[in-house]
Formats: C-alpha cells, structure tokens, sequence
C-alpha cells in the first residue's frame, strides 16, 4: 500500500502512547483507516483509538527497531510482514478471539505463503496498480503493459516512481515472475524500460499522477485507480471516460495485514479491532470509503454500496512482492544507475 491521501486523521503524540487500559494504539498507513470505522469502534466498546501514521513500510520499520513503543498493531505489507515475524517483533494471533476470521477469502490466504495460518497476521487489504486510460483521447489499447511501448502517446504517460513495480510490470510482461532473482532476467526488465518504455514517459511519478491526469496533461497513467477516481470525481465527463485495468497477464500486489506488536498492553483490545474490522458491515464501509472492491473478506462483497473501481478476480493473477533478499542489489543497480540515472 501507497500513501494516497492527505493526512487528515489525527496523529498521535508519543507521550499519549504511553498510556494503556482503555485505548487502543494503532500504528497504519496515512489515511487508511476511515473516521467512520474507528468511531463505531470507540462507541461500542468504550475506548479511544488513537492513530499515528507512516507513509511507507521503511519508515514503519525503521521506526520500531529504533525504540517507538506503545503501539498495539500495525499494518505492513506482506515483505515486511515477512521480516517482522522472522525478527520475533509480532505476538501471536489468538484465533479464538477473532470469530470473523472465517469471513477471509482463501485466495488471499493462499498468497500469503509468509504465515499462512495467520499466526502473526491477518489481511487487512489486498491490492494491486494497475492501468488508468483516458478512453477520450486513447479510444482503442491493449489491455496490456505494452501499452507503455505505444510511442502514438509519447509525452501522455507517466508510471510510478517505485522500482518494484515498474520492473516487476516488465518482469510480467516478460514472462517471468515479479520476485526473481535471475540477473538475466532482470536485466532483460531493465533493458525492456529503458529501450521501449521510459522514452514515451513524460516522467516517473508516484505523487501527482492523479492530479495530471484530472487536469488533462497524462492520458495514461500506471497507478492506484483509487486515486484518480478521487481526483476526477467532480469531472462527470472525464468519469465516463475513465477505465481502469489490471492486465490479465497479472503484475505485482501488496497484501497488507494487522499484526500485534510484542509487547502490546493491549492485546484483547487488538484482537476485538481486528475482528470488528472483518465483521462484513464493517469492512464494507471501509471498502466504500475507498472505492476497493471487497478482496479479503467474501461476505462484505453483499454489503458494498458504491463503486469499486476493480473486481476481485482482477487480481487473482497478480504476484505479492516478497523481501528479495541479496537480490535487491540487483534491483537497485538496474533502476538506480540506470533506468533513474540522470532524472
């Protein structure tokens, strides 16, 4: 998951996380956590909720190995998750505690091979980027990365600014998987960026993608499609023309999860979260805040309201991006002193 809204929520100070008995802290990512949800949560079990936020997992991590304490649970994405479990930094997850466990859909589960009995974690979201076209001026593509080859759009297109999706979308597209450590491989995503793709790049852009594409200055853009739609939603036009795809070949995803800190002093209270999190009710209403498509938990799907901008079979085929490992070295040489050289 990506910081895709303004911090509006109120952030905690780290004298209040001090405190215990009948509050609950959360540490999540920025705006992720809809005002609604938390205030029925505060009301039907007498406490107070109080969220500090990060914007990416390195900041998260980095912070709790660097003495941040008092928190109950965080969300990191499934790498991460990986890590901390590895690194001792979770309690268990006591299953009796959260009946609504049965609401997660399997398929989530079974891409979660880092702790696949939820003994740590319990997915909170599932989730992928994908593509956003402006079917008013790009009437007919391929639901396709090569999309991003098409030099007819040169200066119309942005992707994201993040190394592990960028090359894990060539690594798909070229056929392999979004985790290798294959120099080959990885080489041959590089050499397909540089050579086909970013030449009809205006940018790399995990910031304002949204608000170019609202404005008319990107016709396509690799992105989070709960972040255009945000920014076009006064545009009735541009609504109507807007059409978000995953490609069926599939492309990288994160699985973030809730996981109880050790030492938590408020463990039931996490487990009671977690659970109310995944009563179908409740994770409706968060999906509707965002625009997701119900991906973790199967009953919610009955309870959605409003649009979501992509179905959960549309990321069926998709690959979580796991901790690679020495490889990174790879990564970071490729997209660093290459493809991100000189920009």
């Amino acid at each position: 998951m990506k910081s895709i809204f303004p911090v509006v929520l109120a952030a905690s100070v780290m004298s209040a996380i001090s405190c215990s008995g009948n509050r609950l802290h959360i540490y999540n990512w920025s705006y992720y956590t809809p005002p609604s949800v938390i205030e029925k949560f505060e009301e039907e079990f007498k406490v107070r909720v109080i969220i500090d936020e990060y914007a990416s997992n390195e900041e998260m991590y980095t912070k709790l190995k660097t003495g941040a304490t008092g928190y109950d649970l965080v969300f990191p994405s499934q790498d991460y998750v990986a890590i901390m479990i590895n690194q001792g930094m979770f309690e268990k997850i006591d299953r009796s505690l959260i009946p609504n466990l049965s609401n997660i859909d399997p398929a989530a589960l079974e891409k979660a091979t880092y702790d696949l009995g939820m003994e740590y974690s319990v997915p909170y979201y599932w989730g992928a980027a994908g593509i956003i076209v402006n079917t008013g001026k790009v009437p007919e593509f391929e639901e396709s990365w090569s999309i991003f080859g098409r030099g007819d759009l040169r200066g119309r297109m942005t992707m994201l600014d993040d190394m592990r999706e960028v090359m894990g979308d060539a690594l798909v597209h070229l056929g392999y998987s979004v985790n290798t450590k294959s120099p080959a491989e990885i080489e041959a995503a590089r050499s397909l960026i540089n050579s086909q793709w970013k030449p009809n790049l205006t940018k790399f852009d995990a910031e304002a993608f949204g608000k170019g594409y609202a404005n008319g200055e990107f016709w396509v853009v690799q992105g989070y499609a709960e972040v255009v739609y945000e920014e076009i939603a006064d545009n009735a036009q541009l609504m109507r023309d807007t059409y978000f795809f995953i490609p069926p070949q599939g492309g990288p995803a994160y699985l973030d999860s809730m996981c109880i800190l050790k030492g938590s002093k408020n463990r039931e209270l996490a487990h009671k979260f977690i659970d109310f999190i995944h009563r179908p009710e409740i994770y409706a209403e968060f999906c509707d805040f965002f625009g997701f498509p119900a991906t973790v938990n199967i009953p919610a799907r009955q309870f959605i309201e409003g649009p979501s901008w992509y179905r959960p079979e549309d990321i069926a085929g998709t690959e979580l991006k796991y901790d690679l490992e020495d490889a990174l070295e790879l990564y970071n040489n490729a997209w660093f002193n290459s493809i991100r050289a000189g920009n």
